[in-house]
């Protein structure tokens, strides 16, 4: 669910947006054309966050602007304390994106020409926002392009709890992007896993397929793409307990899983293969080498490298 706090949910702005550039808009020679501050329109918006606008002045020059170079006409009339919109709204947070990596059907082997391309990851503010009265919210994220990011605390905090969306960012082999502090993080993955495993993974599917079983007794019907993902999470955390990795490529079991993706396979077949799952869940958690807790100190001694880093970083920097 998208953070009521987040500044621009739909950071990608349409073609008629008005908007005044930030910088000095300079023609090809390099002259400045028009001044900080010019108003203008975008007339082409970009396909991602890390491409340029197109945007027209009225004399009818046109130049390309990254979303850093540009505020929304509203909000910048409107300034931080004239009550015209969120004061977050023009911060580049996108730009402070030190991990991006791609989960989901893709990254777990299960994707069609169909399928989107999930992108999740982490993003670490710089300090003086951080400490301003502003704050930061705690994720970025943007539906319309399936991308969602978390502030680097938060992150952490979420893969101490061994919440399993999170430990796969971890864990997919693929990643767009790493920051060198992000690369420490993966570095140190391994710390993360703990019997709490067991609890979580093995808690959350219970209660799913107490909420399925219900939905074919009361409606004749179960979402089977659901049905499947539960199943492909048992699988994981079996493993997790048993060999100390998060698996997120579903290998020898792809085919399995998407039959019953498809509808193919009858409710009680899935619920034989679900209940051995969880003995054998039980079972890892047994005999397990996990600790029972995450290492929290080393997962804290991260959070403070980072915070340390961009606090040694001035706003002119």
């Amino acid at each position: 669910m998208t953070d009521a706090r987040q500044p621009n949910p739909h950071f990608i702005l349409p073609v008629g947006t008005q908007v005044v550039a930030l910088v000095e808009v300079r023609g090809p020679a390099g002259t400045v054309v028009h001044p900080r501050g010019a108003a203008g329109a975008v007339v082409r918006s970009p396909s991602d966050y890390w491409h340029t606008y197109g945007v027209r002045f009225p004399d009818g020059f046109e130049a390309t602007l990254k979303r850093a170079e540009l505020a929304i006409l509203s909000h910048y009339k409107a300034g931080p304390v004239g009550g015209g919109g969120d004061p977050l709204v023009e911060y580049d947070l996108y730009e402070h994106v030190i991990y991006r990596c791609v989960v989901g059907s893709r990254a777990y082997g299960l994707d069609d020409a169909d399928s989107d391309t999930d992108r999740r990851g982490v993003y670490l503010p710089p300090a003086d926002l951080h400490w301003s009265l502003y704050g930061v919210p705690e994720q970025l994220e943007n539906p319309a392009t399936e991308e969602t990011y978390w502030e680097i605390q938060k992150f952490l905090t979420m893969a101490l709890k061994a919440n399993p969306n999170i430990l796969e960012c971890l864990y997919t082999p693929l990643v767009e992007h790493a920051s060198p502090l992000a690369r420490e993080m993966l570095a140190m993955r391994e710390r993360f896993l703990s019997r709490t495993v067991y609890q979580t993974y093995n808690g959350y599917v219970m209660s799913q397929f107490k909420k399925l079983q219900a939905d074919l007794r009361n409606k004749g019907a179960v979402k089977w793409k659901h049905v499947m993902h539960l199943i492909r999470l048992l699988l994981a955390g079996v493993t997790v307990l048993a060999e100390g990795h998060v698996p997120v490529h579903v290998g020898a079991h792809r085919d399995r899983l998407l039959a019953i993706k498809r509808g193919e396979v009858p409710f009680d077949e899935v619920e034989r293969w679900r209940l051995e799952l969880h003995r054998e869940f039980d079972a890892a958690a047994a005999a397990t080498k996990l600790p029972d807790r995450p290492d929290y100190a080393a997962a804290n001694a991260l959070l403070l490298k980072a915070r340390r880093s961009m606090a040694e970083i001035s706003p002119e920097s």
